[in-house]
């Protein structure tokens, strides 16, 4: 079972032409510090293993899982969820450490390890960090990730049955991970029409995901932007470097706006 999800997460949605190179190095450790210091780093036990997570946001406030991409935990993933943390009145944020203290620092890396994810581990870790927000003061919690992390978001839907919403941003699950047809949360998705990673984030895959939500009953929205790629929610500087080198579109700044508009106002729905 393993094989087949690794094959599918590897082969399927990364094409080896679309490759970036990786940052430069005077840049990765100034990303990383500015990004590291809004965070509080925490451990997380489940079942027999312990795994880091990193959290921002008010104590009190409805709890958001932030999955990462298939980088890791970067300076990308830590933008996105200390930007979630400040939406409207507030979340607060938890990035699991999937990969245990691995980032990819270029496309090899990345394959490698995202190559060799757990993916039931995965998602076991993200079931632990909603139970971990829920028993520290959030009453709710919402479950969100970008491009692997929105796979493993949907597949959250199905296989994590505390999470109370989930937004998945340009990616599915396997059917050997996660039918969305079996979902449980009402989830909310959004794809770039121009997305060309087949079966896995294009537009065929994400009207798939939406006859599948329509069976599985839940309240649901599945937006696709129109001129828009993979990982158009990728604004830093540096993550608009990397969309480039992959031979990604451009980036459109209302796009972003109305993708982050629809994510606050479901999560607001939902959890607030």
């Amino acid at each position: 079972m393993l094989a087949t999800l690794l094959s599918y997460s590897s082969s399927r949605f990364f094409s080896s032409s679309l490759c970036r190179s990786s940052i430069p190095s005077f840049h990765r450790s100034s990303i990383r510090s500015m990004a590291d210091s809004a965070f509080k780093k925490i451990q997380i036990q489940r079942d027999d293993t312990t795994f880091d997570a990193y959290v921002v946001g008010k104590d009190n406030a409805p709890g958001i899982v932030v999955i990462q991409e298939w980088w890791g935990v970067d300076f990308e993933i830590k933008n996105h969820a200390i930007k979630i943390s400040q939406l409207d009145t507030g979340f607060k944020a938890l990035i699991p450490d999937l990969y245990r203290g691995k980032v990819g620092l270029d496309t090899a890396e990345a394959q490698h390890l995202m190559d060799g994810l757990d993916w039931q581990g995965a998602v076991k870790d993200i079931r632990a960090s909603v139970n971990w927000l829920k028993a520290n003061g959030s009453k709710k919690v919402g479950v969100t990730g970008m491009c692997m992390g929105g796979a493993l978001a949907i597949a959250s839907s199905v296989l994590v049955p505390e999470v109370d919403a989930v937004v998945g941003f340009y990616g599915t699950p396997s059917s050997e991970l996660a039918d969305p047809a079996q979902a449980k949360a009402p989830v909310q998705a959004h794809f770039g029409e121009l997305d060309n990673f087949v079966g896995f984030s294009d537009v065929t895959a994400a009207k798939s995901l939406e006859e599948k939500l329509k069976a599985s009953g839940v309240a649901h929205e599945v937006h696709i932007y129109e001129g828009n790629g993979h990982a158009f929610l990728n604004r830093s500087p540096e993550g608009v470097s990397r969309r480039k080198s992959m031979g990604l579109s451009d980036e459109d700044e209302a796009a972003v706006e109305l993708a982050w508009s629809r994510f606050t106002s479901w999560m607001k729905r939902y959890l607030v």
